[in-house]
């Protein structure tokens, strides 16, 4: 299952961040900045950006990740990346572009409470082991 260019691939904005800041109100920075760094506390320290939503990955990948993910909101991505980090799959970051586009019907503080409470939720329960991660192998035929 392992391959040397990744089991998982995220696609990232990550490069662009300095375009996106610039084209950002400051609230919405300031939210981004935050929701950064506590992904970092209480979840993946190995990828830049999560919220992406271009994740890549093979069908054993898949399989193992899916059937152990418990988040079914925003967070969802964060607990998926936790997972491979776990059980360690090489995960690659690929740069992808991308363009605010205005109109969005997302309200960014009640996002942004969700997502904290999530991704608190996450950590307590992988740390408690409320939650453990249950690898599956294929039976031989």
């Amino acid at each position: 299952m392992k391959s040397e260019k990744g089991d998982l691939i995220c696609g990232s904005r990550a490069h662009l961040e300095t375009d996106s800041i610039a084209a950002r109100s400051a609230f919405r920075t300031v939210l981004m900045k935050g929701f950064h760094f506590c992904v970092w506390l209480f979840g993946s320290k190995s990828v830049l950006d999560t919220q992406c939503g271009f994740k890549l990955m093979n069908r054993d990948c898949a399989i193992i990740l899916f059937h152990n993910l418990h988040i079914e909101r925003w967070a969802f991505d964060v607990e998926l990346i936790k997972i491979a980090e776990a059980i360690g799959l090489n995960i690659t970051e690929v740069a992808v572009n991308w363009e605010e586009i205005d109109g969005s019907k997302l309200d960014p503080v009640s996002a942004s409470i969700q997502m904290l409470r999530d991704l608190f939720l996450l950590w307590l329960r992988y740390a408690f082991r409320l939650w453990v991660i249950q690898i599956r192998h294929k039976k031989d035929n």
